[in-house]
């Protein structure tokens, strides 16, 4: 049995900043006021000035110095620097569950996952769908058994988040396109298909960039 601490009320508090920041309530260069949430939230301004700098790691906000926090502003430079970031983490991810699984019901929680991005696909529901392509990954962590990988993928899903929820908010009609990539990256998962996974996974990358900077291009 693994233990597993609870949420710190810094991070709850980051959690809720930084769904607000990734549905795009909180708007790039929005001020943070650390007196508003504190009453909002009913919580000590202590917590709050933690939460801010956990959001600050992990690049949803910027404190600058005599004007506070503020929500980060989406440039078409981090946008594709995060995308070639994730893209290599991607692949990493995927070539090790397709080298490390052992039997048919090792991939059972791909298969459930992408059975939950049909329905939510089918729903129009961007949030669950944002959430369940993120739970890809986790369900790779196990194959990968890599802390580190592990560690930089978290600190960067809300800010990945915050740029699929843009593009998929305003273009959903684009979801039918990952389940078709997800759909053939299963494939190749399941036969072993290195070559293949890395294309699949490259095109994925590529493909959700573009989708992001035509979103912001657009918003």
């Amino acid at each position: 049995m693994t233990f597993k601490a609870p949420d710190s009320l810094a991070e709850q508090i980051a959690h809720h900043l930084a769904e607000r920041v990734i549905r795009g309530e909180l708007k790039p260069g929005e001020r943070i006021q650390e007196q508003k949430v504190t009453a909002a939230l009913n919580v000590s301004r202590g917590s709050v000035r933690e939460a801010l700098l956990i959001l600050e790691r992990r690049h949803l906000i910027v404190i600058l110095p005599r004007r506070g926090a503020q929500v980060s502003v989406l440039t078409p430079h981090n946008i594709t620097s995060l995308c070639a970031l994730m893209s290599e983490m991607y692949i990493l991810l995927g070539l090790a569950v397709a080298r490390s699984w052992k039997e048919p019901l090792d991939l059972a929680p791909f298969m459930q996952i992408q059975q939950r991005l049909i329905a939510s696909g089918e729903r129009q529901d961007v949030k669950a769908f944002v959430e369940d392509s993120f739970n890809v990954m986790r369900a790779a962590y196990p194959f990968a058994n890599n802390p580190y990988l592990e560690e930089t993928v978290e600190n960067l899903q809300p800010s990945m988040s915050r740029f699929y929820f843009l593009a998929l908010d305003q273009r959903q009609a684009e979801m039918s396109e990952y389940l078709t990539l997800f759909s053939q990256l299963l494939e190749a998962v399941v036969v072993r298909d290195l070559a293949r996974i890395r294309d699949v996974l490259t095109r994925y990358a590529e493909r959700s960039c573009q989708s992001v900077l035509s979103a912001l291009e657009a918003s």
